[in-house]
């Protein structure tokens, strides 16, 4: 591998499958420069000074540039973009899996903040909110009325300040003040647990710069429970993606030393790689290499992969290697099929470029743009069947996606998104309750990870049906 390719990832907020990830690829060289056309650089030009000295306001010219180049990448694929100051450090805190707040999981409810889970150890940890909590207030501000990001930016600042939040506690009807001092919290993005004696359940959230080193730490704790695991479910369902070499280490953690990964192929000769599944290509500059603190049992413990719709990126990276070195069953839904790689051009100290410049493939070839990665075996999202798979949105239905190798136009994804859709509004709107939500991942009601686990135990599994199956079974 050059020493000029550093691979790393970017993590992109987005309401598409939870957080839709790209690939970072760091080139350093750059070919010729094709020639400028002159004419259509002129009219740009002439366009600004329209703008500056006609618009009926005046504008910032700044931001009219800022405007321009976003636009400009915006109109390439889904995943190419422009980060200005703020987005460029929001993405910086999201590798990094830190950020200065208070350590809350949330989701919204009824327009108020839900607490999901509290990070282990952090300031709200420690204040003991916990999870079903709803934050009604942040200082003096009410939450209802406010977005989701208007709710995280009051809750975030500067480290060792204080926010007060104003909590409802159902279990309790009642309401609290809670003082909290911000500071900076390291987001966890691997649990893991024995769901039963001798069967472990592992589950990546996403790719961080600790990824690898809490995998590790997690998988010794398993093993230190239970010495001859007789199976490991891997859980990458609704996984974003993240960085590259987090996704090549875990996969590495698996395989046998110096087998294909992931390999990218682009026009820039930097794009063009091969990554194995050896320690030069997933350790840091420096570093020591974690792997050599799993047991040897990893290598041959029988593994089930878990994906849905929403394993994009690196986390099909890491299924896809699997699949095609037959090291585990993938079990799950068809995944998101995010097959590009985006590089970052720093343009400033503050701002950069996310511009696609590859496709990746599987060890067998595979490219899975806007295919993504077929499970082995089909797995509803419950026992009844699906609920909100029709929902999600993939790849294949954002506008301007690459063209998949493999692609094939379904026109009745739109159709059954729509239905879905609607059928999901005349139950709530007949119901006196909203909709139940899917089970936590993990927990015993988790219907996807049963079905894991009895494949491990050989026994029977209830693969996807249609709907009229299930209704003729069930009559029988």
């Amino acid at each position: 591998m050059s020493a000029k390719l550093r691979v790393a990832g970017l993590l992109l907020a987005g309401g598409v499958a939870g957080a839709l990830t790209t690939l970072q690829l760091q080139a350093a060289a750059h070919g010729p420069l094709s020639p400028i056309p002159v004419t259509e650089l002129r009219q740009l030009a002439n366009v600004f000074e329209i703008i500056k000295t006609d618009y009926v306001e005046p504008v910032d010219e700044k931001k009219l540039i800022n405007d321009a180049i976003a636009g400009m990448v915006s109109g390439l694929d889904p995943h190419s973009a422009y980060f200005d100051k703020k987005s460029y450090k929001e993405f910086r805190e999201s590798i990094g899996g830190k950020f200065v707040g208070i350590g809350i999981e949330m989701s919204m409810e009824d327009g108020l903040v839900k607490v999901v889970s509290p990070i282990e150890g952090s300031p709200a940890f420690r204040a003991g909110l916990k999870s079903g909590d709803l934050i009604t207030r942040i200082d003096d501000t009410a939450v209802k009325g406010l977005t989701v990001d208007q709710a995280v930016k009051r809750m975030r600042g500067e480290a060792n300040t204080k926010v007060l939040l104003t909590v409802f506690r159902k279990s309790e009807n009642r309401s609290f003040p809670v003082t909290i001092i911000r500071e900076e919290i390291r987001m966890q993005s691997v649990r893991a647990k024995m769901v039963e004696p001798g069967y472990g359940w592992v589950r990546v959230s996403q790719f961080q710069e600790r990824t690898l080193d809490d995998f590790v730490r997690k998988v010794g704790e398993l093993y230190q429970q239970d010495p001859n695991l007789k199976g490991l479910v891997l859980d990458l369902r609704n996984d974003p993606g993240g960085l590259l070499d987090g996704a090549v280490g875990l996969s590495a953690a698996f395989l046998p030393p110096n087998v294909t990964v992931v390999s990218t192929n682009g026009q820039v000769p930097e794009s063009r790689a091969t990554f194995k599944a050896s320690p030069e290509y997933y350790l840091r500059r420096g570093g020591s290499d974690p792997l050599k603190r799993l047991p040897a049992a990893i290598k041959t413990v029988p593994l089930v992969v878990l994906v849905n719709e929403g394993s994009a990126s690196a986390s099909e990276i890491v299924a896809g290697a699997l699949q095609d070195h037959k090291r585990a069953v993938i079990m799950g839904a068809q995944t998101f099929g995010k097959g590009s790689v985006q590089t970052e051009r720093r343009l400033s100290p503050d701002t950069a470029l996310k511009i696609t410049t590859a496709r990746y493939y599987t060890p067998s070839g595979r490219s899975i743009q806007a295919t993504g990665v077929i499970p082995d075996v089909w797995l509803d999202e419950t026992a009844e069947g699906n609920v909100y798979a029709a929902l999600r949105m993939r790849e294949a239905d954002l506008d301007k996606h690459l063209q998949g190798n493999d692609e094939v136009k379904d026109p009745g994804r739109e159709k059954a998104r729509e239905e879905a859709l609607k059928k999901l509004e005349e139950q709530q709107a007949k119901a006196k309750e909203p909709p139940k939500p899917l089970p936590e991942f993990g927990s015993a009601e988790d219907f996807p990870l049963q079905q894991a686990l009895n494949r491990l135990r050989g026994e029977p599994v209830l693969a996807s049906k249609t709907a009229s199956e299930r209704k003729a079974e069930a009559a029988n």
